[in-house]
C-alpha cells in the first residue's frame, strides 16, 4: 500500500486510540518548540486522546520534562514522557550487566547515574560501558572513540540513545548511536535502549489500542513502528530532509525502500 501525504493529523486521528510522538525533530529542534506541533498536542488533549512523548534521550524522563518546561511547553502535555534513558535506568537498578560501569558521555547526562556514583569507574576496572553520547570537547571527531575503545571490545556497551545524529537548530550533532556503531565495527557487543528496539515501547503500550507512531527518523521511529506493527507518520522536514529535497511527493516511498521500511502517512511538519 502506497503511503498517503496528509495535510493535518486531524484527517486520520479518529482511526487511533493512542499516539507515540517523537520529540526532537517533531515537537522541537533542540532550541525552540514548533507551534504547529504544540497545536496537535492541544487538539489531542481536547479530544482525550492518549499520547506518549517517546524519546531516545539518554536521560531519565524527569530530566526531559524539565528541559521541555524550559522550552515553555505547557505542563498539561507532560503527563506521559518516556525516554530510552528511563528504560536503561531500570536495568542499572538491577545490575543486569554488572555493577561497575564506565560512563562515556557528556556531563549533562549525569542525571542518569544519580544514586549510582559509587558504581562509576574507569575503563580498566568496569564491568560494562554505559554510553549516553560523546564527551564534552570531543563532539566532532569519531576517530577519538575508535582509539579509546579498540582495546575494550570484550566489554558490553549499553547504549542509551540509538540515534546516530540530531539537528540542534541547523547544526548536526552526533549521538550515542554513532559511538555504538564504531564499537560494533571494532567487534564489540552493544545492547541498545530506545527506538527501534521493543523494550521502550513495551513500557508504553496498552492492550488492544490502535497506535500511530509519529517521527522524523526512518531508522528509529519508523523502523520501530514497523517492528511493533504500529501505523506510522513520517515527518519529512526532519533528519532525512535532504533525501526528500529533490523528490516529488509521489516518489517519497523511494527513500523508505532504501531503508527497508514503510510508513502509512507523510507530513512536511507535524500539524493538525
Amino acid at each position: 500500500m502506497k503511503a498517503k501525504f496528509i495535510k493535518g493529523l486531524s484527517q486520520v486521528q479518529s482511526k487511533y486510540d493512542a499516539f507515540f510522538i517523537d520529540l526532537w525533530g517533531v515537537i522541537h529542534n533542540g532550541i525552540q518548540l514548533y507551534p504547529e506541533a504544540i497545536d496537535v498536542l492541544e487538539n489531542l488533549h481536547k479530544l482525550n486522546k492518549r499520547f506518549v512523548l517517546i524519546s531516545n534521550a539518554p536521560r531519565p524522563s524527569k530530566s526531559v520534562e524539565k528541559y521541555l518546561i524550559n522550552l515553555k511547553m505547557n505542563k498539561i502535555f507532560l503527563n506521559n514522557i518516556f525516554t530510552s534513558g528511563e528504560a536503561a535506568l531500570q536495568t542499572l537498578k538491577k545490575n543486569i550487566y554488572g555493577e561497575k560501569f564506565y560512563h562515556l558521555g557528556p556531563k549533562r547526562d549525569e542525571d542518569l547515574i544519580k544514586g549510582f556514583e559509587k558504581n562509576k569507574t574507569d575503563l580498566n576496572k568496569c564491568d560494562f560501558i554505559l554510553c549516553t553520547g560523546l564527551f564534552d570537547g570531543e563532539e566532532n571527531s569519531l576517530n577519538y572513540y575508535e582509539n579509546l575503545l579498540k582495546k575494550y571490545t570484550k566489554l558490553i556497551m549499553v547504549c542509551t540513545n540509538p540515534d546516530l545524529v540530531v539537528h540542534r537548530g541547523s547544526k548536526k550533532e552526533y549521538c550515542a548511536g554513532s559511538v555504538a556503531a564504531i564499537f560494533e565495527k571494532l567487534g564489540g557487543t552493544v545492547i541498545y535502549f530506545g527506538k527501534p528496539y521493543p523494550e521502550i515501547y513495551n513500557f508504553c503500550t496498552k492492550k488492544n489500542e490502535a497506535i500511530l507512531a509519529v517521527g522524523d527518523n526512518i531508522q528509529t521511529d519508523i523502523r520501530g513502528a514497523n517492528k511493533m506493527k504500529f501505523d506510522s507518520l513520517l515527518i519529512v522536514d526532519g533528519i532525512h530532509k535532504k533525501e526528500f529535497l529533490n523528490l516529488t511527493k509521489k516518489n517519497y516511498d523511494e527513500v523508505l525502500k532504501k531503508y527497508k521500511a514503510k510508513t502509512n502517512y507523510y507530513q512536511e511538519r507535524l500539524s493538525w
